[in-house]
């Protein structure tokens, strides 16, 4: 059982919860993270989430996006979850963060305390079969376009980061 952390709006740790269950019935505020990479030329590296995942399956989405497990330190969790995920390891710095809330089918909802890395890699990733369907990398004014004519393709919290993220390429 993976419990992750639940914040207040100041993203102060306030309990643990086991991950499905903070995701239910509302969705309980809790702390995330989502890694964008981005290779020399400039291209960000996308993920399509596996079709088996609770939310969101098959949909295209940032590099790598989490929780930090109960005791964990943010930094240790984004490396953690992106050599799990997209097997490889590179530098993260934190840019911001934000709170969004939406919810899914069955009763699952995001009600997250985001915090956005950005970090630089130049290889091919290596992605775990079970958490990663495919994988790109896109130049920015292809996806720019894309995600304008075809939204239901990309996550929730993908769209409403983007803005912010690209501030910081």
């Amino acid at each position: 059982m993976e419990e992750i952390i639940l914040v207040d709006k100041n993203d102060n740790e306030i309990g643990f919860e086991e991950k499905l269950t903070a995701h239910q019935n509302g969705g309980k505020l809790h702390r995330a993270f989502s890694i964008f990479v981005f290779n020399l030329r400039g291209e960000m590296l996308l993920q399509k989430r596996a079709k088996r995942k609770y939310h969101s399956g098959l949909l295209w989405t940032n590099t790598c996006c989490s929780h930090p497990r109960a005791g964990e330190l943010l930094i240790d969790a984004c490396h953690r979850r992106l050599k799990e995920e997209m097997g490889f390891d590179c530098d993260l710095k934190e840019k911001f963060s934000f709170v969004y809330k939406v919810d899914f089918k069955d009763g699952i909802s995001e009600n997250e305390f985001d915090h956005v890395f950005v970090g630089k890699f130049n290889g091919a990733p290596a992605p775990d079969k079970k958490e990663v369907a495919d994988w790109k990398w896109i130049d920015f004014e292809e996806f720019k376009k894309d995600i304008k004519e075809n939204p239901e393709k990309y996550t929730y919290w993908l769209k409403v980061s983007l803005d912010k993220v690209l501030k910081y390429t």
